[in-house]
Order: structure tokens, then sequence, then C-alpha cells
């Protein structure tokens, strides 16, 4: 007699668990989403931590550290580039929000006067 109740207890447990989850799968982090900017190039920060920044009226785009050269000689100048962008929640050590840092990787430059 307990052996039955047991089972139909473990077989309820499973159809309700089986229930709640309703067969959803979780969906993939959407890839980055291919951007075109126009801002001018400034390099940010103090050595040996500085950075290649493209800023405009909407905020600054940091240049992944491996495609920054291209800009190197660009600074002072307004540029268009595209770029995959990537989008980075700060947060302070106890947890609230720093801001969101936006970077650019796989550039192309595709106006620069």
């Amino acid at each position: 007699m307990i052996n039955r109740h047991f089972l139909f207890a473990l077989l309820f447990f499973f159809a309700a668990a089986a229930l709640f989850a309703g067969g959803k799968k979780e969906k993939a982090p959407p890839g980055p989403k291919i951007i075109q900017i126009t801002g001018v190039v400034r390099l940010v920060g103090a050595s040996p931590f500085s950075e290649i920044v493209v800023s405009n009226s909407d905020g600054r785009w940091h240049i992944a550290d491996g495609e920054s050269h291209l800009l190197f000689d660009m600074q002072h100048q307004t540029v268009t580039v595209e770029g995959e962008e990537f989008v980075e929640e700060l947060r302070w050590a106890n947890g609230q929000s720093a801001g969101t840092r936006r970077t650019l990787k796989n550039i192309r430059i595709l106006d620069g006067s």
C-alpha cells in the first residue's frame, strides 16, 4: 500500500514539474548588432591604459584593443565606422549600476575626413 502511494506521489511530482517547465527551451543570447556611427576619434585615459574611442552626441564607443591602431592616426577627425556593437553593463562593488560600456569590434572605416 505504501509503495503504491509513493509511486503515485512520485509520478504526480514529475508530471507537475513537466507542466511548469512548459517544454520551453532557453533562448540563446542575441548576437552582436552591426551598427554604423559617425563621430570624433579621441584618445582617452592615461598611459598605459589609454584607449581609442569614437564620440558623438549619443555617447562614446570604445574600439576593441586589437583594432585601435586603425584609428590611432585619425585622432580629432570625424569618421564613420561600422562594426559589431557589444554592450556591457558595469556595476560597482556594492551591485549598483555604473552605466554601460559600448565596444565596437571588427570595425570597418567607411569615411574619414
